[in-house]
């Protein structure tokens, strides 16, 4: 960025003349410039009334403003440009003067109000934070949620345990269901619960009480023995629990609904089943937030290089793992601004708890992924192979475009982790009709999204044109959920209604448990 910025003097030129009487305006309290009415952090009137405190505020403001103008300035190539973008987002947010306890007013006034406890209570959160991984402000309060009492209650049973998952059948909670089951594959980090949250939150429970008949994977915490599962032993593991559903049911297919990473793994099984004829056995394919298409996909894409990934899967080779932990502090320095920063001085600046919320309880509930599997990940992005065609999975060739099943394929806007974009260009992977929706908020937001939220809105189109922008510009915003959208397609899926069964499992596949099972408890 340097170089290039050296290459043009006339506009770092120009940037520095600017930033300059900028600074002078607001030395003699003339400048305008405000912080955007939405922004969270500087709400306090103190921030506009004090003279010290605005001046201060306007200079970040300033300086915050050039530095991005210098990074458009410098025109760099897209991959330095999202790395460059990280430093300098990273950047402007530590320095913002909310961040600062005795500059931030919220701060000042609590300690005066508590005497000085505040600021106890916070370097007591503090050190309590900073002395366990992933050693990041704590996002939420750990002991407000138990799962299988506040989360994961929707009824059900275990039907089939392995060294690898557990499968989960839920109870009809209509008298009538649809003959086609659809199974759901959650994610490898972290625990299911995410698609079965408190009862008004929980995808699993609305999709139950649409009168659909409702299986999900449940993955085993691996552990250091656990070393050399890699991809196909994920692949053959969801194989599997389609296998034991199909028999359960007595029906010849189903609807393969798949999350995030478990995405992945469903879209390799996808390849597998039409590389050796099986795909009848899908009646539907429907996808969350997942990224099949790893080219510009966002800074993690922009950082991955063959370099970073042979060092990464050393680490987790002499482990035996990846630590979730690690993950959760990368995923969290993506939007620092949100998950580092407002933590920051809610916990250690005013001395708080943090809040209860069920989304980031999940999140800090992170699991492990076994070693063979991260490598078998990171490979298949540095190789982009599922867009190269070059992926294989138990043995297949795995061809995506040669796929004919429809499939319904959902993005979150907003999304940090796979972006939107990215998520739309792996939806034209897929051969078949495919339903791309757009969701408000972003990577688990979008997903956990219930109807009722008047914010709420999602975005359809009847085509899906090359271009993501020309899909964004053309696509009719709906209001709602996405939630009340899936229910149709998936519907018009899963065949006509039977009379709901009276028990779950069968004679081979007997129930070993209650929802939430055994697996989700493993730390």
């Amino acid at each position: 960025m340097a170089r290039r910025l050296a290459a043009r003097p006339g506009v770092v030129a120009r940037r520095a003349a600017t930033t300059t009487g900028e600074l002078a305006k607001i030395v003699v309290g003339t400048s305008e410039l405000a912080p955007d009415q939405k922004d969270r952090r500087f709400t306090d009137p103190a921030w506009a009334g004090n003279p010290l405190l605005r001046r201060l505020l306007q200079a970040y403001l300033a300086a915050s403003a050039t530095t991005r103008e210098l990074l458009d300035d410098a025109d760099l190539e897209w991959r330095d440009r999202e790395r460059m973008k990280f430093v300098t987002d990273n950047v402007i947010e530590a320095l913002s003067p909310s961040n600062a306890p005795l500059a931030n007013p919220a701060a000042l006034k609590a300690a005066l109000d508590t005497g000085g406890r505040s600021y106890l209570r916070g370097a007591a959160n503090f050190v309590r934070d900073m002395s366990v991984p992933p050693r990041v402000p704590s996002m939420v309060d750990r002991e407000a949620f138990n799962v299988g009492l506040d989360l994961a209650i929707t009824p059900g049973e275990v039907v089939l345990r392995t060294e690898v998952f557990e499968l989960i059948q839920y109870s009809p909670q209509t008298e009538r269901v649809r003959k086609i089951p659809m199974l759901l594959v959650p994610p490898t980090i972290n625990k299911y619960y995410i698609a079965d949250l408190g009862p008004g939150r929980s995808m699993v429970e609305y999709f139950v009480r649409s009168g659909q008949q409702v299986f999900l994977v449940s993955w085993r915490n691996p552990g250091a023995e656990h070393a050399d599962w890699g991809l196909d032993t994920y692949v053959a593991a969801v194989l599997e629990a389609m296998s034991a559903v199909e028999n359960i049911c007595q029906v010849d297919q189903t609807v393969l609904f798949s999350l995030c990473a478990g995405g992945i793994i469903s879209s390799l099984l996808l390849g597998h089943l039409v590389d050796t004829g099986q795909e009848d056995r899908l009646a539907g394919f429907a996808l969350g937030v997942t990224l099949l298409d790893q080219s510009r996909a966002g800074l993690m894409s922009a950082v991955t290089s063959p370099e970073l990934v042979k060092v990464a899967t050393a680490k987790s080779r002499r482990a035996g793992y990846l630590d979730g932990r690690s993950l959760a502090e990368v995923f969290a320095w993506l939007r620092p601004g949100d998950l580092i920063w407002n933590y920051w001085v809610n916990n250690y600046l005013l001395g708080r708890s943090p809040p209860a919320f069920d989304v980031l309880y999940w999140n800090a509930d992170t699991t492990r992924l076994a070693a063979a599997l991260h490598a078998d990940f990171l490979k298949l992005a540095i190789d982009n192979a599922l867009v190269e065609g070059t992926a294989r999975a138990l043995g297949s060739q795995v061809t995506l475009d040669k796929a004919t099943v429809d499939s319904y394929v959902v993005a979150g806007i907003a999304d940090h982790i796979c972006p939107w974009v990215s998520c739309y260009r792996s939806a034209q992977l897929l051969g078949g009709r495919t339903r791309f929706v757009l969701s408000t908020s972003g990577h688990i937001a979008a997903l956990v999204n219930p109807p009722g939220n008047e914010k709420s809105n999602y975005r359809v189109s009847e085509d899906n044109p090359d271009d993501p922008e020309t899909f964004l510009a053309e696509a009719t915003r709906e209001q709602g959920s996405w939630w009340q959208d899936f229910v149709p397609w998936l519907a018009a899926h899963s065949g006509s209604d039977k009379a709901a069964p009276t028990a779950r499992g069968d004679a081979d596949h007997p129930p070993l448990a209650a929802a939430p099972g055994t697996y989700v408890f493993a730390t």
